[in-house]
């Protein structure tokens, strides 16, 4: 009687194990670009020099602005005194370019970034005859510059008797076609479609589903809109240019320019500090707004990059 024993199981092989720590890297590292580094330090500084240039102008007396060097302080901090004469210098005139800047932005910039939601929203949600003739037409204003519409909606404005009126900066400002194809963008993949056909069969209708379940979907997206809009109305300068006279309509990129123009003629020269003091204070809203809404135009330009 023979006996079998049983083939012996082969043992399994195992994989080859991957070199991820070659020459000092690891699978849960991100590799380091040296010439990329290079490159992001260059245009950080290049784009911050000019800002430290201002700031530290800005302290500096009328005297120490061609005494010392540009980008070092001297002995006498007369930020708050600038401050002062800025804000009082010709009747206040400062604090009323200011306050015209800020009609452009709320009322130009906020009724461009609410006409871009609701055009967008339209546009993305609803079907309708002529919709790829919309889609070209939003293309093509998107790549027409500004400059370029200037002058025929200066003559436009001319005939309707809108010019040297807020009007005249307020109505151009209304058209953002970049946010309306942005917002087109954003809330064709933001709000499912489902979500909206379950909203109608409960009975919701179209203005209900809207302000109640799609605005707070578009919040990013509002925002991102929003940003983009203010920071063009806010250095908007050829158009209030051509279409401004009456300095007391001017905003600040008007008011400023008009004082440096000043402040190189002969003897002008005493308000040099004046336009430094005003360049800074005129750039603090546009940082505030970028800090404070950061995070939300973060996530709004990361929306839609990837897909479940």
């Amino acid at each position: 009687m023979t006996t079998t024993t049983a083939p012996t199981p082969a043992r399994p092989r195992t994989a080859p194990r991957l070199r991820t720590a070659r020459r000092g890297y690891s699978s849960d590292r991100p590799r380091r670009s040296v010439l990329l580094t290079v490159l992001t330090a260059v245009v950080g500084l290049y784009s911050l020099v000019p800002l430290a240039w201002l700031v530290i102008n800005a302290t500096k007396t009328q005297a120490d602005l061609f005494d010392s060097f540009g980008l070092w302080f001297s002995g006498d901090f007369a930020l708050f005194g600038n401050i002062a004469d800025t804000l009082t210098y010709d009747d206040g005139i400062f604090v009323r370019w200011l306050g015209n800047t800020l009609l452009y932005v709320v009322v130009g910039a906020g009724g461009a970034t609410a006409l871009a939601v609701l055009g967008g929203y339209g546009l993305a949600k609803f079907s309708f005859p002529g919709k790829r003739a919309v889609f070209a037409t939003v293309i093509g204003a998107v790549a027409v510059p500004g400059t370029a519409l200037a002058v025929p909606t200066f003559l436009m404005f001319s005939q309707m008797g809108l010019t040297n009126t807020p009007w005249s900066v307020i109505i151009p400002s209304l058209i953002s076609p970049f946010g309306l194809y942005l917002m087109w963008t954003f809330a064709a993949d933001a709000i499912p479609t489902e979500l909206l056909e379950a909203a109608r069969m409960d009975g919701a209708g179209e203005l209900r589903t809207f302000a109640r379940i799609c605005l707070p979907l578009l919040g990013p997206g509002i925002v991102t809109v929003l940003l983009f809009t203010m920071v063009a109305t806010w250095n908007n300068y050829f158009l209030p240019l051509i279409m401004l006279k009456d300095p007391a309509w001017y905003p600040l990129t008007l008011g400023l320019n008009a004082w440096n123009a000043q402040a190189a003629t002969a003897g002008g020269e005493a308000i040099f500090n004046l336009v430094i003091t005003g360049a800074v204070l005129t750039i603090l809203p546009l940082i505030a707004a970028f800090l404070l809404l950061q995070r939300f135009w973060q996530s709004g330009l990361a929306a839609g990059s990837v897909k479940e």
